[in-house]
């Protein structure tokens, strides 16, 4: 959202200065922040109590996908650092939409929908979090908005947003922008997440709201509410919003999201997406996607040529075993060790030679796989890439102009799949 004149007061930048709090020393050093309302005040409160803090995640989907990692990892830091945390289960905000980001009107789900992704959503964050006694909390603003009176809420909190300022903010001003319709019922979601703050306060003391950066609009809403109907300071903090190295939106892929459900994503197709990270987003995923310490993550990422791809493995092990557990990550990295190292003997893959000089020209993949022998002719590729069959080391093939190279090799050999049953290894030599 754009910024007002308040909001621009309280930006700050990820310092460069240490805090005297845990919490914030751990975000800072491994990347974790981008904007904080009063960063030096929320700062004191974390060293002088335990602090309460909140990430809100709509119930949009029946799982969750790595675009919400981040804000997770902020969680599971806080706790581990003797604070709070809550979950915020959006079941109330849901039936309406958060305009942010989007130029369209979302989906509207029905309440049985939203009941069913709000039970598979929780089971996700008993990886990342405790919630035994006194320890995290699952909360569904359902419990306050649905019993909301309209007009009562318009005139004790209502009159505290004006339309003009409303209309500054860029989930609002772009879609106008685009002549892309608003609704009305998307007009009223800043206010609603606004009131959420201030109830969390009410309900359970919480001082800090956290989110990613395209939530800051809506987390400045909250905080500045929260003075003007009389509650202590309420603190704001927001996460990058991440994209991969090539410009890619951090959890979405050419074969669609990588959701964080083993019932919806393998775990064994999750690690592979952690394994197929990009050289320059190693260490940069080492700090925000895993618990190890930073001198071994500095090791880690100034690792070189086909070294780094022990980088590559540590990260798709440990992103794995926080959301699926170490035997999960353990059987995972097995597979591909079998499939990958072993030239696909354990798994009676069949393997062709190629020459390391074919793919640094370029291999077509149309040629590729027929010369594994998964196809008899371009034509069939060709039908296999439109019907979604088509997979070059587990990521789906969309464009038939699609050129293998040496970033394509995996410890020696290239995966093809042909459907679920069909596979082969392009062995480079």
């Amino acid at each position: 959202m754009s910024e007002t004149k308040t909001a621009r007061k309280t930006r700050s930048a990820a310092p460069t200065r240490a805090y005297k709090s845990d919490f914030l020393n751990i975000l800072q050093e491994r990347g974790f922040i981008n904007q904080c309302t009063d960063e030096a005040g929320l700062d004191a409160l974390l060293t002088s109590e335990r602090v309460t803090g909140y990430i809100g995640f709509d119930l949009t989907a029946q799982s969750l996908h790595v675009g919400s990692l981040i804000g997770i990892m902020t969680l599971r830091w806080m706790q581990k650092c003797g604070h709070r945390p809550i979950v915020l289960l959006g079941g109330g905000t849901t039936k309406i939409g958060d305009p942010s980001g989007k130029d369209e009107t979302r989906q509207m789900l029905s309440a049985e929908q939203i009941a069913a992704n709000k039970e598979s959503i929780g089971r996700i964050f008993d990886r990342f979090l405790d919630f035994r006694e006194d320890g995290a909390l699952f909360v569904d603003n359902d419990e306050w908005l649905s019993e909301l009176g309209y007009i009562e809420f318009l005139r004790d909190y209502g009159r505290h947003f004006t339309i003009n300022r409303m209309l500054t903010f860029d989930s609002v001003r772009l879609r106008l922008e685009r002549e892309q319709p608003l609704t009305f019922i998307e007009f009223n979601y800043m206010l609603l997440q606004a009131y959420d703050f201030v109830e969390l306060y009410k309900r359970f003391g919480c001082r800090l709201q956290m989110g990613g950066s395209d939530q800051w609009g809506n987390i400045v809403n909250g905080t500045e509410l929260g003075r003007r109907t009389g509650t202590p300071e309420l603190y704001g903090l927001t996460t990058p919003l991440l994209t991969t190295a090539s410009g890619a939106k951090m959890g979405k892929t050419a074969s669609g999201a990588i959701w964080l459900s083993p019932e919806m994503l393998s775990p064994y197709d999750y690690w592979q997406f952690w394994r197929n990270t990009e050289d320059a987003d190693v260490g940069r995923f080492l700090r925000l996607y895993t618990e190890l310490p930073l001198d071994e993550v500095a090791r880690l990422e100034a690792l070189e040529g086909a070294e780094l791809n022990e980088a590559k493995k540590r990260l798709a092990d440990e992103a794995t075993a926080l959301a699926h557990g170490r035997e999960a990550a353990r059987e995972a990295a097995e597979t591909a060790r079998q499939t990958f190292e072993q030239g696909g003997i354990a798994g009676g893959l069949p393997s062709v030679e190629v020459s390391r000089d074919d793919l640094e020209g370029g291999l077509g993949v149309l040629a590729a796989f027929v010369l594994a022998g998964l196809a008899a002719s371009n034509g069939e590729v060709r039908r296999g890439i439109k019907g979604g069959a088509v997979r070059v080391n587990g990521e789906q093939v969309r464009d038939e102009k699609t050129q293998l190279g040496p970033s394509d090799v995996q410890d020696g050999v290239i995966k093809l799949s042909m459907g679920k049953k069909k596979h082969a290894l392009l062995k480079v030599v």
